[in-house]
């Protein structure tokens, strides 16, 4: 099934953008929010297994895919990006939603948890907990942050191969999807990320200030059906709050990526069939 674009402003005036798969009514729609230098391509694999059974909404957030690129990079700040989450599901129609969120995705799930705890009815968080490891923090703000400029699509592959975390059940055509959907070549046939780059300091780093405390967001999640998907090798999600997080949520499903770093991409064949099995169980 194609997905159509849609298109909205937020409260700024930015140009913000989403993909939509439209599904049967009378189910929870799935908002999928991806991670902070991910955009909304990566939900096309989950609503190619729905099937037009639920909508499916994936959010591009502000300087990522086809959303508009901030004059003030300030504008990425976290409560900023979270806002626009918010204000894409009153635009979009999303009440109710089973969210799907990877890694900074999750996060926002957790505080929508906080604000707007009505608006969800599942959470499924991928590879990201209420405590992110420090190590994790710098790589991720690294890796965002810098435009190679790829002379090829190959050029982009190599480079993506050799310094990604580890994902030792992806396959060549895998491989070769997932930097499709990460690059895209610009007007100067050089291949950049498909997210600003200043994203990394103020969404992430250090001009996003210290992160809050996250465990009382997370507990806001209490009434939700919850799964966690941990990626073993995540420099992100360690073990130990994984068992913190099963400690304060002993119902919380938690299906394990062996050798998987930061983030799993749910089409691994286990993550698929849970994920799965954990939608069709939401109304």
């Amino acid at each position: 099934m194609t997905p159509r674009r849609l298109a909205f402003a937020a409260r700024d005036g930015l140009r913000l953008s989403a993909l939509e798969w439209p599904g049967a009514n009378g189910r929870a729609p799935v908002l999928m929010l991806p991670g902070i230098c991910r955009t909304a391509l990566d939900a096309g694999a989950i609503a190619a297994r729905l099937d037009g059974r639920r909508r499916v909404v994936a959010l591009d957030y502000a300087g990522h895919g086809e959303s508009a690129r901030a004059e003030d990079a300030r504008r990425y700040r976290p409560e900023a990006l979270i806002r626009d989450v918010m204000d894409a599901m009153a635009a979009l129609h999303l009440h109710g939603v089973a969210l799907i969120g990877t890694s900074f995705g999750g996060l926002v799930a957790m505080a929508i948890g906080a604000m707007r705890p009505a608006s969800l009815a599942a959470v499924a968080l991928n590879d990201i907990g209420p405590r992110i490891e420090h190590v994790g923090r710098e790589k991720v703000v690294d890796f965002i942050g810098r435009d190679h400029a790829f002379a090829s699509s190959e050029e982009a592959l190599t480079w993506f191969r050799a310094n990604h975390p580890p994902m030792p059940l992806m396959d060549e055509a895998g491989w070769r999807d997932f930097v499709a959907r990460t690059y895209a070549e610009g007007p100067d046939g050089r291949w950049h990320p498909r997210w600003d780059i200043r994203i990394g300091q103020h969404a992430v780093g250090a001009a996003a200030g210290a992160p809050p405390d996250l465990w009382p967001f997370f507990g806001g999640l209490g009434r939700l059906p919850l799964m966690l998907v941990w990626g073993e090798a995540s420099t992100l999600l360690s073990a130990d709050t994984v068992e913190e997080m099963r400690r304060a949520r002993p119902d919380m499903e938690v299906v394990t990526v062996p050798g998987t770093g930061h983030a799993p991409t749910l089409a691994e064949p286990n993550v698929a069939a849970a994920l799965d099995a954990f939608l069709e169980a939401v109304p």
